[in-house]
C-alpha cells in the first residue's frame, strides 16, 4: 500500500464515494472542495486509489471530512492510517503554545473506530455523533 499527500484526482473521489453508497456532489463543488482543502491523504494499490481523507480547516479547528476506505480494502488498518496522516498534518501544524480542534462527523456505527483514536463524542439526534478531538502542542 502506497500512503500519498494531496493527490486525490475528481475521478477517484466520485468512484470512493459511491463505492461506499454515498451521494457525490457537483463537479464544481467537488472540484472546488478538493482544491481547498488543507491536506488529502490517500492510499493507493497498484497505482488505483483505494482510500481517501480530507482536512478542511482555518487553523485553529479542523474538519476530517470523506474519510473513506473501498469495501475490498476495509479491515486492513488503510482507514487508521489515513486518520494518522491527517491528524499528524494537524498537530505539525499547530503552533508551538496553541491547540487545534479536530471535529468530525462519523457515519452510523463508526463510532468506536474514532474513539480508538481518541475522538468523544457528541450526540446529534439527525446523523452519527460529531466528534473532536483537542491536539495541544508544548
Amino acid at each position: 500500500m502506497e500512503y500519498l499527500e494531496n493527490t486525490l484526482s475528481y475521478a477517484d473521489y466520485v468512484r470512493l464515494r459511491e463505492s461506499v453508497g454515498w451521494l457525490n456532489f457537483s463537479k464544481e463543488q467537488t472540484e472546488n472542495a478538493i482544491n481547498h482543502s488543507l491536506y488529502i491523504a490517500t492510499a493507493a494499490e497498484n497505482g488505483e486509489t483505494v482510500a481517501m481523507g480530507r482536512l478542511i480547516g482555518d487553523g485553529q479547528y479542523h474538519l476530517i471530512a470523506d474519510v473513506i476506505v473501498h469495501p475490498d480494502f476495509q479491515h486492513q488498518k488503510i482507514g487508521t492510517s489515513i486518520l494518522n496522516m491527517l491528524l499528524q498534518y494537524v498537530s505539525e501544524n499547530t503552533p508551538a503554545g496553541g491547540r487545534s480542534s479536530v471535529q468530525l462527523i462519523a457515519e452510523p456505527g463508526k463510532e468506536p473506530f474514532y474513539e480508538s483514536l481518541g475522538f468523544k463524542r457528541i450526540p446529534h439526534e439527525y446523523c452519527g455523533c460529531g466528534m473532536r478531538k483537542i491536539i495541544r502542542r508544548e
